[in-house]
């Protein structure tokens, strides 16, 4: 079980707009520009590909949970170069805010994502003082970064989501089989990761240290990462062995679900390529509500996010069945 920590106490200049399309000899990175604001987020080119997911048996620090390893195909998707930042987020969660910057910038039609379903007001800053311009934004449930990027189609007409677990753990490895991208030694983590050994206490800027081969930043460490999974520890098991066909759990339960990369409070093996956490109801344990919030975590300063975007478009009712989620209560 991961225990509360509470912490006492984007990049803003990318390159503009990258033409794109989603034919095959137009698969390339671009920028995603938010219209009626300056912000943008970058994201990544992720060829197709098969990989073994979990960790061999031999593998230091691994648990029941990582295997029997498997082999999984995996379709063409892009990724965030890195982990969506307060900068972007708080446009979606505060309309207030998202007025402001639109009043600056062209573009600034609100009429789309006046209907967006937004977060309720924090009870307290959810950065803990940490810092928030660059900074990962942290403590949103699982469900609130489903609507993010729900908001975030409103805004772009482009449907994003949240990684699966396969997806993320094949672009974090990025055709790697070590424990972590960059290989086997542990005692170069601190060129790639913001881990307990180096945060001296608090999450980092984003893009601080190292990427991986895919060029993404911050797989391992910083903030953990939502995926689209329900945690299951035997799902493993039941890919292998063909009982369901796809390496996707559906959230069907408010707890566990799935986050990857481990964080800035967390040790090594948390931060393997492999390595799974499942979330958990003390998270929210001081969250005075009641039913506790739908959005904010309160006591898990360690979880983000980061988005993808598959290459072969959704059809409108699987995006519509995607974003339409009701939440599930938290008594």
């Amino acid at each position: 079980m991961r225990l509360p920590h509470l912490v006492p106490a984007v990049l803003l200049a990318m390159s503009s707009l990258a033409a794109f399309a989603q034919t095959p000899d137009k698969f390339t990175s671009y920028t995603q520009a938010i219209s009626g604001s300056n912000q943008t987020y970058e994201m990544v080119a992720i060829p197709g590909g098969e990989f073994m997911m979990g960790s061999p048996v031999t593998e230091k620090g691994r648990k029941p949970d990582e295997g029997p390893q498997h082999k999984v195909k995996i379709e063409p998707f892009w990724m965030g170069k890195y982990e969506v930042t307060w900068d972007l987020y708080d446009l979606y969660a505060f309309k207030n805010m998202e007025t402001e910057m639109a009043a600056k910038y062209p573009g600034g039609d609100l009429s789309k994502t006046d209907a967006s379903t937004r977060p309720s007001p924090p009870y307290v800053d959810m950065s803990f003082g940490m810092g928030r311009a660059g900074y990962p934004a942290i403590n949103m449930t699982q469900y609130a970064a489903i609507k993010f990027c729900a908001w975030l189609y409103d805004k772009t007409g482009i449907f994003y989501r949240l990684p699966t677990e396969a997806e993320w753990e094949y672009a974090c490895r990025a055709k790697t089989t070590t424990p972590y991208s960059f290989g086997a030694d542990v005692k170069k983590l601190g060129e790639y990761a913001v881990f307990k050994g180096n945060s001296d206490g608090a999450y980092k800027k984003i893009g601080t240290k190292k990427p991986n081969p895919f060029g993404l930043y911050d797989m391992h460490g910083n903030v953990m990462e939502w995926t689209k999974d329900q945690y299951i520890p035997t799902y493993y098991a039941s890919v292998a062995k063909g009982t369901v066909k796809e390496p996707y759990a559906p959230t069907t339960t408010l707890y566990p679900n799935s986050v990857r990369g481990g964080s800035w409070d967390d040790d090594p093996t948390v931060l393997r390529s492999a390595a799974r956490t499942p979330s958990d109801p003390s998270w929210k344990v001081l969250d005075p509500q009641s039913p506790k919030s739908d959005w904010w975590l309160t006591s898990a300063s360690f979880v983000g996010f980061r988005i993808v975007r598959p290459a072969t478009k959704p059809s409108d009712e699987e995006i519509k069945s995607y974003y339409n989620i009701e939440p599930i209560k938290d008594y």
